[in-house]
């Protein structure tokens, strides 16, 4: 029987995780979290989102060691709930992990063309107002076709590459903080909040977790860990990622705020980049911003893509969809037929701008709170020890507090028409696959 490759190592699986999270939000919605929360206000509110996640992230852990499935919250919710409720719950983590792909496509044609204005040429058709550029669509496809090709190779291509990724981010990270410290003043802090310091941490939370969704994406290549590999090591990776995670993001916006006066780039794209230039009055810290930003554009497309093919291969290998998507390449020992459909399926999404993302984007991040729920309901279930039992109930409390963040009308940033309408559609497809699939996946979820 085949099985997939067995390679994958503490570093790789922290790699994964980390960059799964850390995308260009810090560059391109810079303003939108210094808008919300003040400098002090955002470091906080994602500082606390981290904590409060921690529960989360144990929970996850121990799922890990006791079901190694890539099928994730799938397999564990299949422990204690009907298929439906299982298949609804990959269905939903599967979102979230996805539309990250179509989105970093088409943000490295934006980024690129920050870079050369050139590319912001012979435009195609406009989708909402938004036009779609031929030379920036071609460089997504470019991107998507590479990472397909790498991750059909072989999970050591693929981690080989996430590595590389992220410590290139992190290397650059620390060169944009000594330009920080050497040309900031604390002053430029002030004020510490942007409204009531409880409101400015609150709105700065609602987003957390959209930018930290992938500390659980270490559950869904458990499956490729190497025969030596510690399965308590899972747990270590994760809790790193998130932490690391948090800390990059906190010292992100600190550099924003303490190189220049805050306000002065609410509302500017790219604010990150503007913030250096107008503080060094050079043009050669936004070039290292940029660059530094590809490379996390490519770590995260990458750990998003690794993520989403391990699901939709376990959702067809237990016949909650087709089983077609179930199949292991016999020489690469890859997800072979998975990995090409989120390939095209990225490619698909590319093609229909970004304008046409934004509401899936918001349904992903409601996504992830909800596969987090069920996690930490499932566990709650089914451990018996009353402590661990505690833990899982505290992080079952924090998904649902930022799940119903986005459900419920008349909070700032819950879900519109637009949302729901997307949420609907996603469903509709998942149920359209799940009539091809060709038996009921219940007692092969159960077994893990």
């Amino acid at each position: 029987m085949v099985t997939l490759a067995r390679k994958l190592r503490l570093v790789d699986y922290f790699t994964l995780a980390f960059g799964t999270m850390i995308g260009v939000g810090w560059l391109v919605l810079m303003d939108d979290w210094l808008g919300r929360g003040g400098p002090a206000g955002a470091i906080l509110g994602f500082l606390l989102g981290a904590v409060v996640l921690l529960p989360v992230g144990y929970v996850y852990g121990q799922w890990v060691l006791r079901l190694p499935d890539a099928a994730g919250e799938a397999a564990y919710v299949a422990q204690v709930f009907p298929p439906l409720v299982s298949f609804l719950t990959g269905w939903m983590m599967l979102l979230a992990y996805f539309i990250v792909c179509p989105w970093e496509a088409v943000a490295f044609g934006k980024i690129a063309a920050y870079i050369f204005p050139a590319l912001d040429s012979m435009p195609l058709y406009h989708i909402a107002g938004h036009p779609v550029f031929l030379p920036r669509l071609l460089l997504g496809i470019a991107l998507t076709g590479f990472l397909t090709f790498l991750n059909y190779r072989g999970i050591r291509f693929s981690a080989n590459f996430q590595n590389w990724s992220t410590g290139m981010v992190l290397f650059l990270f620390l060169f944009v903080l000594g330009i920080s410290v050497h040309h900031g003043s604390a002053a430029n802090f002030r004020p510490l909040f942007h409204a009531a310091p409880a409101v400015s941490i609150l709105l700065t939370l609602q987003i957390v977790p959209y930018f930290m969704t992938g500390f659980e994406s270490v559950a869904k290549s458990a499956e490729e860990a190497h025969p030596e590999f510690r399965n308590k090591s899972f747990l270590h990776a994760i809790a790193l990622a998130l932490l690391v995670g948090a800390l990059f993001y906190a010292l992100a916006i600190a550099s924003v705020a303490y190189i220049t006066p805050w306000q002065s780039v609410l509302g500017k794209r790219f604010a990150t980049a503007i913030a250096f230039e107008q503080a060094v009055g050079a043009r050669w810290p936004v070039q290292l911003i940029l660059t530094m930003a590809l490379f996390a554009l490519f770590e995260v497309f990458n750990g998003n893509f690794v993520a989403s093919s391990r699901l939709l291969f376990a959702s067809g290998r237990r016949n909650a969809v087709s089983a077609w998507f179930g199949k292991i390449h016999p020489r690469f020992q890859t997800p072979g037929i998975a990995v090409l459909a989120i390939g095209a399926g990225t490619v698909a999404g590319l093609v229909l701008g970004d304008a046409i993302l934004v509401p899936i984007t918001e349904v992903g991040s409601a996504a992830s709170a909800l596969g987090w729920l069920a996690a930490c309901v499932s566990f709650f279930v089914v451990e018996p020890r009353f402590r661990m039992r505690v833990i899982a109930g505290l992080g079952a409390l924090a998904s649902l507090v930022f799940a119903l963040m986005k459900f419920l009308p008349g909070v700032p940033g819950s879900f519109t028409r637009w949302e729901w309408w997307a949420l609907g559609a996603w469903l509709a497809l998942g149920f359209f696959l799940r009539m091809f699939a060709s038996k009921p996946a219940e007692q092969e979820l159960k077994q893990g």
